[in-house]
């Protein structure tokens, strides 16, 4: 039975993004015969027309658009037809040896040249940029390596969303390591962009993975994260990538208990989700400085300490979640959309998460964002965490 028009095929998103991918598609196959179809228009334009008037503008532009589009191979032959057809008719109107004639030919030719000249520029461009590419996801999978999915009994799942377009890595970070005194985690937003950033967020998480397993506490491995950005500004000599601060939660989820400790360090509150979809915003309590300032306060570190039972998800965000904008300026509220919800799993959640302050701040972000979501398996998940 054939589908009807507008009807959602499978594998097409429900809504307008389901619509939005389709009318993308079809532009791109539009965009794909569109010299094809110029020489077509040029020979109709040649034939219906009387002598003074030429399709030549047509034919011109044929080659000039293939070069973007097609191999090189494919513009050469788009140009030769494009003189092929030309000259065609020039000979069928017994014009081909006229001066107006002949130097409407080599303009075509030479604008098929050009478009050649212009295939091989675009190519050797496209294929430095593919380098570049594989160089950006090699660094990133190098200084943010994807969390396993299963880490100590707990389900994780994590997800950066880099607000500028084929951006791999920037200012966000996040790890998680099973220590012998639970699994901890980290997620913190560096101030500042490029490359300065990368190099902050390679300190942070460096320190983190050291201080994960040699630390007893969870206030001790934020006094070494504080201490490894210290050190590191003193040796660049006080670069402007240090000069900021970085905003972090860090987490732990003890062995066997149904606790998680918290240190939040100037960043948003993670959220609790519980498995009845009721939800809990983890606030810090008595605020307190970002990594990078703690020389500018005293207080020291308190890990605050809340029930995190089985079925329950852990959700850490940065501010590029919180603060994305609608079209009215109004702040994305996470909290708000979770609250009464449930999901099957922490994939599924960050899915959910991600396509939802795509709607809601137009399909564009300003600013990067990591998600991080850490599950605690049901007791009758065989597979789960026994204590």
């Amino acid at each position: 039975m054939r589908q009807q028009a507008g009807a959602r095929r499978p594998g097409d998103p429900p809504g307008p993004a389901g619509e939005d991918r389709r009318g993308i598609s079809g532009t791109r196959r539009f965009v794909r015969v569109l010299p094809a179809l110029l020489i077509v228009a040029g020979a109709v334009y040649e034939y219906f027309t009387p002598r003074d008037f030429t399709g030549g503008p047509l034919l011109t532009a044929a080659p000039l658009v293939a070069a973007a589009l097609y191999t090189l191979r494919g513009t050469v032959l788009t140009g030769v037809g494009a003189v092929v057809v030309l000259v065609a008719f020039h000979i069928r109107l017994g014009v081909a040896l006229l001066a107006e004639a002949v130097t409407e030919t080599i303009t075509v030719a030479t604008a098929a040249v050009l478009a050649a000249l212009i295939n091989v520029v675009v190519r050797r461009g496209n294929a430095r940029l593919a380098s570049v590419r594989e160089i950006a996801e090699a660094a990133q999978r190098a200084v943010l390596p994807q969390p396993e999915r299963r880490i100590g009994g707990l389900d994780i799942a994590a997800r950066y969303e880099a607000a500028q377009e084929d951006a791999f890595i920037g200012g966000d970070l996040y790890a998680v390591q099973d220590s012998p005194y639970g699994v901890r985690l980290v997620v913190g937003d560096v101030r500042g962009k490029g490359m300065g950033a990368v190099a902050v967020v390679a300190v942070v998480i460096g320190a983190f993975r050291e201080a994960a397993e040699q630390e007893a506490t969870l206030e001790a491995v934020a006094g070494r994260l504080e201490r490894a950005l210290a050190r590191e500004s003193v040796r660049r000599d006080g670069l402007e990538i240090l000069e900021g601060f970085t905003t972090a939660v860090l987490a732990e989820i003890p062995h066997g208990e149904e606790t998680v400790r918290i240190v939040n360090r100037g960043h948003p509150p993670p959220l609790l989700l519980h498995a009845d979809g009721t939800l809990v915003a983890l606030d810090a309590g008595e605020p307190a400085l970002p990594l990078g300032m703690g020389e500018l306060g005293v207080r020291t570190d308190r890990a605050r300490e809340t029930v995190f039972p089985l079925e329950a998800t852990l959700l850490v965000h940065t501010d590029g979640l919180s603060e994305a904008r609608d079209e009215r300026g109004r702040f994305y509220d996470p909290a708000a959309r979770l609250a009464g919800r449930t999901f099957p799993a922490p994939e599924a959640l960050l899915t959910t998460l991600a396509e939802d302050v795509r709607r809601h701040s137009g399909g564009g972000t300003t600013d990067d964002m990591a998600l991080l979501a850490v599950r605690r398996r049901g007791a009758d998940d065989p597979l789960g965490h026994q204590g």
